[in-house]
């Protein structure tokens, strides 16, 4: 069966024509940017020294305790270099003049290993015998800090690492005294994790770049009438695993290929694909490890006669494209992510779109929904989270969706028209080149 598919998108990176080899080395490189050594020690260290200190002041602590331990470790360990501990580690850091400090109080094995990380200003080896709790502890008393973070969040998991058993022995070590400066890190970690280096920009541009690529590359291998969402799925499952990267999410649900029904956050069914089917991929990657994707493509499949989408699914497809717009259009630092959310929300509306229940973004970039301001809370009958009145600032990273939902057989069917952008000083700007036209796949 003939198979063409029509791409009216403008995604092509035009290379130089007059020098194949030029030209060849550039694709090696667009392709697979990832190969080379790891960047993120030194841009963990960059951020440790440059943006912690400005999120402690935001968030008004004076000193910030995390505890680390092998197997079952805070969700913070990879972010201070705690992610090999083995023995119980405190990683301490205080305010000194203007300038944040560390030290870190580790098992003697641990010692050689943190010195050679080069992150810390201090690592102080705990003996066998020795209670590395009264030694941490004894430390921070020293500082007479008056604010001191601990990972302990009801609303933010990333900053809930501290388990039961050791803030009881955190409490037990400081004396009933010092509970009343104990303060929850969630602002330190929202203020620390929600800004992104340019660096880490650029990387997830690239990554964002072989995101989109891949999610048309399996569309091209759609066969209307034989080819299966699960099909589709596994034709980018390959493609992480032959790339050498990881999922962005789930691997079992990731990517999500659609072409029924809506079914949320899901896997990949069975479903044969089929002429008059709106196609839906919501794909991620993980590079190098630390770095994630959050991209979703949407294809409509023509029928027999068929030279353009039809009439309504054409409108559905330009009012969530114009929602998407919208949302980009103010989008910038200051503005609220309850805010955008409530731009969509009424132009859904005005558009007599079904109402969605999912926010219109979410930060990404170390997880696929990161810390960061949530772009929620337009939603009716619901009470905008404390993350949805959040500022955007420059140097974040969201993915978001343009909407529009109605009625299908079986249930209802949501565009999304989702697409990563970073805040800039002056608004925002696209990772890579945005969908602009439904990707028409020939079923006849």
């Amino acid at each position: 069966m003939k198979n063409t598919i029509l791409i009216l998108i403008s995604l092509i990176i035009t290379f130089s024509c007059q020098n194949p080899k030029v030209e060849e080395k550039q694709t090696v490189k667009i392709d697979n940017p990832f190969t080379g050594k790891n960047p993120w020690p030194e841009i963990r260290k960059k951020r440790i020294n440059e943006l912690l200190p400005k999120a402690m002041e935001r968030a008004e602590v004076d000193a910030w305790m995390v505890i680390c331990r092998e197997n079952n470790n805070d969700p913070m360990a990879l972010h201070i270099g705690g992610e090999n501990a083995g023995g119980t580690s405190f990683y301490v850091f205080y305010k000194s003049d203007d300038n944040v400090k560390s030290v870190v109080f580790c098992s003697f094995g641990e010692v050689t290993a943190l010195k050679e990380l080069g992150l810390h200003d201090s690592i102080v080896s705990v003996s066998r015998g020795q209670d590395v709790f009264e030694l941490a502890t004894d430390f921070v008393k020293e500082l007479n800090s008056d604010k001191i973070a601990i990972n302990m969040s009801n609303s933010n998991s990333t900053a809930d690492g501290l388990s039961h058993s050791q803030y009881q022995k955190l409490a037990e070590s400081f004396g009933s005294e010092w509970e009343d400066k104990f303060v929850s890190a969630e602002e330190l970690v929202y203020e620390w994790l929600s800004i992104k280096l340019p660096e880490e920009v650029e990387i997830m541009r690239k990554a964002a770049e072989i995101t989109a690529k891949w999610e048309l590359e399996a569309y091209e291998m759609v066969i209307p009438g034989e080819t299966t969402d699960a099909e589709v799925a596994e034709f980018l499952n390959e493609k992480i695993r032959e790339n050498g990267y990881e999922d962005g999410w789930n691997p079992e649900q990731n990517p999500n290929v659609n072409s029924g029904p809506d079914r949320g956050h899901s896997h990949a069914t069975e479903k044969i694909i089929m002429p008059g089917d709106v196609i839906q991929t919501d794909f991620g990657i993980k590079v190098y490890g630390i770095w994630v994707t959050d991209i979703q493509r949407f294809a409509y499949v023509l029928k027999e006669g068929e030279e353009k989408a039809p009439e309504d699914i054409q409108r559905y497809w330009d009012v969530a494209k114009r929602g998407h717009q919208l949302v980009f259009e103010k989008m910038k630092p200051g503005v609220s992510g309850y805010e955008l959310d409530k731009t969509q929300r009424e132009w859904m509306k005005e558009n007599s779109s079904l109402p969605v229940p999912w926010s219109t973004g979410h930060p990404v970039g170390y997880v696929a929904h990161d810390v960061g301001p949530s772009l929620g809370g337009g939603q009716e009958g619901i009470t905008p989270s404390k993350a949805a009145l959040k500022p955007l600032r420059e140097g974040m990273v969201f993915a978001y969706d343009g909407f529009y939902a109605w009625k299908i057989e079986g249930g209802e069917k949501t565009i999304s028209v989702e697409e990563m952008v970073v805040v800039t000083e002056n608004g925002a700007e696209y990772l890579t080149a945005p969908q602009e036209e439904l990707i028409l796949i020939e079923g006849w």
